[in-house]
């Protein structure tokens, strides 16, 4: 990918800037393959260096992601109506979890600038601060459940719809203490480096959540049949199993006795987490938001085209969630060389981990092109075959929206991961908020004004939506002013 500004020319690896030499360009275009291939695996910027921390996060966030998508099967084999008001209430929800989470998880980036820069006695001081904020955040999640009823009925859902959505949204959000936990002590491990735990973790997870969630889904045994209300229940059990080995991993390590004896805030260990967090979880609040006012607007063209969209929607999780492990290695090797004060080595991070990205998301796109029947598929529902028949057909080219902005979304994977790793959060949040505003929220608020909004329409701004965002988030790792931040 290039982008000419005036004289220069941006070839798409990030740090390499060519002045007015088509030589270099030429040498690049011809030798990218081959440079692939010959690039020092073993390097600390390397891809082996990525993918020893990457790959288990990507393999934690499969787990996740396996969580997320047997709640979607069962639910859609269990009813059209269950499956309409999982995404819209689980969206909701995540709202208020993930921005809460993106404070709690920073602790990764502070542990790993500490790590960098051998100060190991601030590490169980930052881990006590984001266990605090958890805490104090849990209680916020309880709180939102009172307005669980007003906010469903706000978003004009039919009525049947709009109970079994606050019903997912109150059980998940009373049981997001433990989700909240589970972002600061792996973000313990991420930022050491030594991410072997955490996927080990969240399968052991997953491994409790996926037979409960069949067992209170549908009935079983001794189990009542509890639909939508399962699904919940058993994706907060899994939560907490998770917490709970994450605990005793913890105090098993070599850090347990500075834990054990730093667990009284701190002020400027706060103040810092605070700082260069808070807009972190903002960031996701606002991503998070955007989102869940476009599933909202899908949701009032009918329960088809919402249906469709849910599925699509699910579907394209199954593909970018792993890919969230790869943000989290960018931004650790990134703050590892900023504690290091080796900002150079964070730019040879993102080239690598931007060639990584696209050489697993190119044949992940094509699938859904080529077999989008057979994904819309497997969420059949059980019942009428002729009325899913439409939501099947509309689904199948939604995936072709979800295959082309899969492909820019890693620019926003590894371009993100990097401004966040180098403490450059404001910015993000700034990108975040101009994108929301003026490619999305404002198109579809235009076309709806004019008549014109409908499916197509509206997931053809989503789509532009993402790419605006890679856009912006290239242009800001380019500049390169977050290399003058200073984190600690």
């Amino acid at each position: 990918m290039l982008v000419f500004s005036g004289t220069r020319v941006f070839f798409f690896e990030p740090g390499i800037v060519a002045r007015n030499s088509s030589r270099l360009y030429d040498r690049q275009m011809r030798n990218f393959i081959f440079h692939f291939l010959r690039e020092r695996p073993a390097s600390p910027q390397g891809y082996r260096a990525i993918l020893r921390i990457g790959l288990p996060l990507v393999a934690g966030m499969c787990s996740t992601t396996l969580m997320e998508f047997t709640d979607r099967l069962f639910l859609s084999r269990y009813s059209v109506t269950a499956i309409a008001a999982a995404l819209p209430a689980g969206t909701a929800s995540m709202v208020l979890q993930f921005a809460l989470s993106g404070l709690c998880g920073y602790v990764s980036t502070l542990i790993a600038q500490y790590a960098g820069a051998g100060r190991p006695e601030r590490i169980s001081c930052a881990l006590w601060q984001g266990i605090w904020l958890a805490l104090a955040g849990a209680l916020v999640l309880a709180f939102s459940c009172l307005g669980a009823g007003a906010l469903f009925s706000w978003m004009g859902h039919g009525p049947e719809v709009a109970a079994e959505e606050e019903a997912y949204f109150s059980i998940l959000n009373l049981g997001g203490v433990f989700f909240l936990l589970n972002s600061t002590l792996g973000g313990f491990f991420i930022g050491l480096g030594t991410t072997r735990p955490v996927p080990l973790v969240n399968f052991a997870g997953a491994l409790l959540n996926i037979p409960l969630n069949y067992a209170l889904i549908f009935g079983w045994a001794f189990f009542p049949e509890l639909g939508i209300r399962g699904a919940a229940l058993a994706t907060v059990a899994g939560w907490a199993l998770s917490s709970l080995i994450f605990a005793v991993l913890i105090l098993k390590s070599s850090h347990s006795r500075d834990i054990l004896g730093n667990w009284k805030p701190d002020r400027d260990m706060f103040a810092r987490l605070l700082r260069f967090g808070a807009p972190s979880g903002v960031n996701l609040l606002v991503d998070i938001l955007a989102f869940t006012w476009f599933i909202m607007e899908l949701g009032k063209l009918g329960l088809a085209e919402l249906a469709a969209s849910n599925i699509a929607v699910s579907i394209n999780l199954l593909i970018f969630l792993p890919m969230m492990g790869l943000s989290s290695a960018v931004a650790t090797l990134t703050g590892n060389a900023m504690g290091k004060g080796r900002a150079k080595d964070a730019f040879l991070v993102a080239r690598n981990a931007m060639r990584l990205s696209l050489s697993y998301m190119l044949p992940v796109a094509a699938c859904c092109v080529l077999f989008g029947d057979a994904l819309m598929d497997v969420f059949r529902t059980a019942g009428d075959g002729t009325a899913y028949a439409d939501i099947r057909e509309t689904g199948i080219v939604l995936l072709y929206y979800v295959a082309a902005y899969s492909l820019v979304d890693s620019c926003n994977i590894v371009y993100m991961g990097s401004l966040k790793g180098a403490g450059d959060t404001l910015a993000v949040l700034l990108i975040l908020c101009f994108a929301a505003f003026f490619c999305l929220i404002l198109p579809i608020s235009l076309l709806k004004a004019l008549g014109l909004a409908s499916l197509h329409s509206l997931w053809i701004v989503f789509t532009a939506y993402v790419m605006a965002l890679a856009l912006a988030a290239r242009w800001r790792f380019l500049r390169g002013k977050w290399q003058s931040i200073r984190m600690i």
